[in-house]
């Protein structure tokens, strides 16, 4: 799993989204937003292996649907947390949004990705050895594997943003410019993956 690792080393939306959650409510947050996305793609995982991925990618509206369905969620989550006040982001355990809601917000984030789900279709199949068994469990374990490790590797981020947003969130002037950046990461990722013509990842 070399590659998976390459793949993992390199930030991409997924560690952007949870970065920016950990900084603007904290790294509790973080690592809520963590295990939610690992969640998430375990459901791509199973639907991968089960072969809903091919349905969903072999339809362009479902695809486009699924996919603007996500990005409007990220711009909806990026406005909440631009018109979050001072109080929220100086203690994030006073916002209205407990550590599990946060988590449903990963898990619904990565659900709603329907790059992901091409991913694991392109790129599991690469590892499947015919000599080692049955190719449908292979492609389960090795997503499995994949998600382990990005949930790791996203924890990671989650911790270290997080001390850093700890960190801002004592000024509160600091403090509104990474609220600004908090919620503008989470309005461009919403609309890159609106406008994201084709549907590789």
């Amino acid at each position: 799993m070399t590659g998976a690792m390459l793949l993992l080393l390199v930030p991409g939306p997924a560690v952007l989204y949870i970065t920016s959650r950990s900084i603007s409510l904290g790294r509790a947050a973080g690592l809520a937003s963590a295990m939610g996305i690992a969640v998430g793609t375990m459901f791509h995982v199973a639907a991968a292996t089960l072969g809903l991925s091919a349905l969903l990618v072999s339809s362009a509206t479902a695809f486009q649907l699924v996919k603007f369905a996500g990005a409007a969620y990220l711009i909806y989550l990026g406005i909440r947390t631009l018109r979050s006040g001072d109080a929220a982001m100086l203690d994030p355990s006073t916002d209205r949004r407990s550590l599990r809601s946060i988590f449903g917000q990963g898990v619904l984030v990565n659900l709603l990705n329907p790059k992901t789900a091409l991913f694991f279709l392109a790129f599991l199949p690469q590892f499947v050895d015919p000599g080692r068994g049955h190719a449908t469990l292979q492609i389960f374990e090795l997503g499995v594997l994949f998600a382990l490790m990005g949930w790791v590797s996203d924890s990671i981020w989650a911790t270290v943003a997080g001390t850093f947003g700890a960190r801002l969130r004592g000024n509160v002037r600091l403090g509104r410019a990474q609220r600004k950046v908090s919620g503008g990461v989470l309005i461009a990722l919403g609309l890159a993956s609106a406008f994201s013509g084709a549907k590789a990842k």
